[in-house]
């Protein structure tokens, strides 16, 4: 287990290289392993810890470098995985709903669902396109949506417009910006600052619940 998890860290951290890799190894059959990549993370409750963010802004700078893929195929596959993980997950919710959460797993917690559920309190159906951003609440927003009543004509509105610009955006960053020298260099720095940045709401509401909740004390 610790070794599985050193192997995992390890190509969390050298993310560009590893991808480079694949890429020149598989070639085109990268486009069907990304896109399995962010179905699982977005589709799977099993699995929130999948690298989404950080992923596609790397596809988008080794696309730019090494001109094996085409950004602009690879950008509607991987929104198409996406959004098919999103149904899968809220279909899921819909006909499992809570029975799934009758105890903790070690690798489900009850907390990741309250979590979002508490997003869901403060940002309605504009959830699914915040969550996008946002690491764990991204996997269980659709799920939550399918426990809860929200219909799937709303759902699938938010979907895909929060969809679309978490693909688009991180991909294309990756694409133009990934090939700066500044951001060549420190590639891993710039990967957990994008993890950084999408766990700051987390952050910033669990601050913001703190001191609430000192206040009334």
């Amino acid at each position: 287990m610790v070794d599985l998890l050193t192997q995992f860290f390890d190509f969390f951290r050298h993310l560009d290289v590893h991808l480079e890799n694949i890429m020149r190894e598989y070639e085109v059959m990268t486009y069907l392993i990304l896109a399995l990549i962010i179905f699982c993370e977005t589709g799977l409750v099993v699995t929130p810890f999948l690298p989404g963010d950080s992923l596609l802004f790397a596809a988008g700078a080794i696309t730019a470098k090494t001109g094996i893929l085409n950004v602009w195929l690879l950008i509607p596959l991987l929104f198409a995985a996406a959004i098919l993980g999103d149904n899968t997950n809220y279909f899921f919710g819909r006909y499992l709903g809570t029975k799934v959460f009758t105890r903790d797993y070690w690798f489900l917690k009850r907390q990741y669902i309250e979590r979002t559920q508490e997003f869901y309190e403060k940002y309605g159906g504009r959830t699914l396109v915040i969550a996008r951003f946002v690491p764990i609440v991204r996997t269980f927003a659709p799920f939550v949506a399918g426990v809860g009543d929200m219909t799937y004509r709303r759902f699938i509105s938010y979907c895909l417009g929060g969809g679309i610009a978490w693909v688009t955006s991180l991909t294309l960053a990756g694409y133009f910006f990934g090939q700066i020298p500044i951001v060549k260099n420190n590639f891993e720095i710039v990967v957990f600052g994008i993890i950084g940045v999408s766990v700051l709401p987390i952050f910033v509401e669990f601050v913001r619940a703190k001191m609430n909740k000192g206040k009334t004390a």
